[in-house]
Parts: C-alpha cells; sequence; structure tokens
C-alpha cells in the first residue's frame, strides 16, 4: 500500500510540475504576442482615421440613400450640410491665387514651381491650357486636387490663367 501512495504522490507531484511548466510557456508565448502586437497595434491606431476615411469614402454613394417607410430626415439635414457655402469661393483668379495657389507656388513649397520663375514653368506652358487645368483639378506630384479647394473647376481655371499671366 505504500508503495501505491508513493507511486501516486509520485506522478501528482510530476503532473503538478509538467502542468506548471505548461502555464508559465503559455504566459510568456502571452507576452511575447503582447509585445509583438504592442506595435502593429499602435501602427493600426494611428492609421485608423485613414481607413475609416476610405470606408466612409467606398460606402458613400449608397450610405445616404432614403429608405422607403423610414425616418429619412436626418439625410435631408446631411445634404443641407454638405453644400459649400458660396461666400467662399473666390471672385477672381487673382483672389484665388492670393487665398490658396499663392502659399505653395510663391515659396515653391513641395516642386511646386515659382511665380516669375520662367524656366520651370515654360516647360508647363508650352504643354497648353487644358493640360495645366487637367493637372489643377485632379492635383499633380504633391498638389492636392484643386489645391486642396472644394472650389468648382472654373474657378480653379481662372486661378491657372491668373498664374499663367504672372509667368508669361
Amino acid at each position: 500500500m505504500a508503495n501505491t501512495e508513493t507511486s501516486d504522490t509520485h506522478f501528482f507531484n510530476f503532473f503538478s510540475l509538467i502542468l506548471g511548466v505548461l502555464i508559465l510557456f503559455a504566459i510568456i508565448i502571452f507576452a511575447v504576442a503582447r509585445a509583438i502586437g504592442a506595435d502593429s497595434q499602435l501602427a493600426h491606431e494611428m492609421t485608423e482615421p485613414l481607413e475609416i476615411q476610405a470606408v466612409d469614402a467606398n460606402i458613400s454613394p449608397v450610405a445616404h440613400e432614403a429608405v422607403a417607410g423610414r425616418d429619412n430626415s436626418a439625410l435631408a439635414a446631411m445634404e443641407t450640410a454638405k453644400a459649400a457655402p458660396v461666400a467662399d469661393v473666390p471672385a477672381s483668379g487673382e483672389a484665388a491665387f492670393t487665398q490658396v495657389c499663392s502659399s505653395c507656388h510663391s515659396a515653391g513649397i513641395n516642386g511646386a514651381p515659382k511665380i516669375g520663375d520662367h524656366a520651370a514653368w515654360g516647360p508647363r506652358i508650352a504643354q497648353g491650357k487644358e493640360t495645366l487645368y487637367q493637372h489643377a483639378i485632379a492635383g499633380k506630384g504633391a498638389m492636392p486636387p484643386k489645391g486642396g479647394t472644394a472650389w468648382p473647376d472654373a474657378t480653379i481655371r481662372s486661378a491657372v490663367d491668373y498664374m499663367v499671366s504672372l509667368n508669361k
């Protein structure tokens, strides 16, 4: 009987040791995974607003649809809020240039051709105004579309015309 008791105690001690080692191993794996995941979690938190913007842009054509039998009054309020006020659209190309374009084109920021730099503007002007209009409206290089504004294409064209007149 004493032999069985010793055998059982030995088994229990050995089993407890193995279980303890496995638990310790699991804790170590958990700690390593948290350490590795912390870097990717931080990167994800930094890009999350960009991902949310991308998702919003993807679903915007269908996200604001009126549904029959539902209260769609919030939809009308959103459309009213999205409408750009007319007051912030400049009346002339010179005003548009002064308001936005000059911030980069006066100092040559991010490779923008400086006003008065005929060597930089010459080849661009030689491409024709339609090409300049397309680049200004769609964006080119570091310049965002429409210079980062929501102005109508006609306003952007008049700003391009004004800048071309300064560089002839």
